[in-house]
């Protein structure tokens, strides 16, 4: 947890101890179904929630907003950023139902009133919400193909995107097709967490409107 607490020491006792059981929940689980590499799952905390928590730094989500964690996977980013901000609706989506499954074991064993856990792809959903989050499941292009549409826009909504590496040509290319785009900024990890592993690690957000 000293990870987690060097970077936010204003969680509650409820959030500090929803931190700690989720990464118990996450190997006890991970063990049967396997959604986090067996190598890196002593590293939970680091590589998983705090990178997470990234998103919360550069863009706190809005009280009463619901959000779309697409491609979720096991449950990151929404997880931990659903335990951040407990007034704040979630949507977990993924097309793999294992992955789902995992999601709503931790969903239950933490006891998160604010996630829905949905198996399904993006095509499938119709909705519209006020950000959609992810963590490096596609190219950009494709990605906000499958989720532009579904952004209501306006007061700050959009897309926040984890991501590694040089995403230059990647950002120019992807945003071409998509307009309301009010705003590109990429944020390097590295500025705001210190541990090496988030050197080359980002924070794309695109403000829709």
């Amino acid at each position: 947890m000293e990870e987690i607490l060097k970077y936010f020491p204003e969680l509650t006792e409820e959030q500090r101890q929803r931190f700690a059981l989720a990464a118990e929940l996450y190997k006890e689980l991970n063990a049967k179904i396997n959604v986090i590499s067996r190598k890196d799952i002593d590293n939970i905390f680091t590589h998983h929630i705090l990178h997470s928590l990234a998103i919360a730094k550069v863009h706190p989500l809005p009280s009463g907003s619901l959000v779309m964690d697409l491609g979720c996977g096991g449950g990151f980013p929404g997880i931990p950023l659903a335990i951040m901000f407990p007034e704040v609706s979630f949507m977990l989506v993924d097309s793999v139902g294992k992955k789902i499954k995992v999601v709503e074991e931790v969903v239950k064993g933490l006891g998160l009133k604010n996630v829905e856990p949905h198996n399904k792809r993006a095509e499938e959903l119709d909705v519209k919400v006020d950000y959609v989050v992810s963590r490096a499941v596609a190219d950009l292009k494709p990605f906000l193909g499958w989720c532009w549409n579904k952004i209501k826009g306006g007061d700050g909504r959009g897309l926040l995107y984890l991501k590694g590496g040089d995403l230059t040509e990647e950002i120019s290319e992807g945003i071409k097709p998509y307009k309301g785009i009010s705003l590109c900024r990429l944020y390097k990890i590295s500025d705001i967490f210190d541990d090496e592993y988030f050197d080359t690690k980002k924070v794309l957000y695109i403000r829709k409107g």
